[in-house]
């Protein structure tokens, strides 16, 4: 299959870019150091994305960018961050690429642990991904010629517990390559309106 990865030099699309190169050809996307940039709070860009790279078979996000802080703190424009990035760009990537993705192929969005399972300071993050959750529930019914969508709800990754561990204690963190098997079930597997889960 010929994937196109949205977010592939970070943390987690890194690992789900290594699960994936052995069997199919990977197309990589994002700000920095992609075969293609694109800027996903931008339609434009993502438009842009989508006819430099062609027809493909199936397209992953790993990106999306949120604010984590405490509700005190949280404006209407930290919250943008996450309305922007993580929830309307991913939502764009589907809309915007419903012609671009052939016959039985699939969409598989990112999610997270907090949308269901609640930390201080992930009120922004939480919002968008059970955002996305909905949408792949509905999108699902109404996807047109067999193409299908899932999204991906990982646990915190052990590689960014440098940064994220305080926000979530008490969580047993997992390796990222964990998160990619999640990744690989979406778009070689036949569901469709599914969040993965990985604990």
């Amino acid at each position: 299959m010929k994937i196109l990865i949205v977010g592939a030099t970070g943390t987690l699309g890194t690992a789900v870019r290594h699960e994936l190169e052995q069997s199919h050809e990977i197309i990589t996307a994002g700000r920095k150091g992609a075969n293609v940039t694109v800027d996903m709070s931008v339609p434009d860009s993502i438009i842009a994305m989508y006819d430099a790279v062609g027809k493909v078979d199936a397209v992953i996000c790993t990106a999306g960018q949120a604010y984590f802080g405490p509700l005190e703190e949280l404006t209407p424009e930290r919250n943008e961050i996450a309305v922007l990035g993580k929830l309307k760009g991913q939502i764009n990537l589907v809309l915007l690429g419903l012609d671009h993705v052939n016959d039985q192929g699939s969409f598989t969005l990112t999610t997270g642990i907090i949308m269901d399972s609640p930390i201080v300071g992930g009120i922004s993050s939480a919002m968008a991904g059970g955002a996305i959750k909905a949408f792949v529930q509905s999108a699902a019914i109404e996807m047109p010629r067999g193409i299908r969508i899932n999204n991906v709800s990982p646990n915190v990754l052990e590689e960014s517990m440098d940064t994220y561990g305080p926000y979530f204690p008490g969580f047993e963190p997992i390796p990222a390559r964990r998160a990619a098997l999640a990744f690989r079930k979406s778009v070689e597997g036949a569901q469709t309106g599914q969040t993965y889960t990985v604990y």
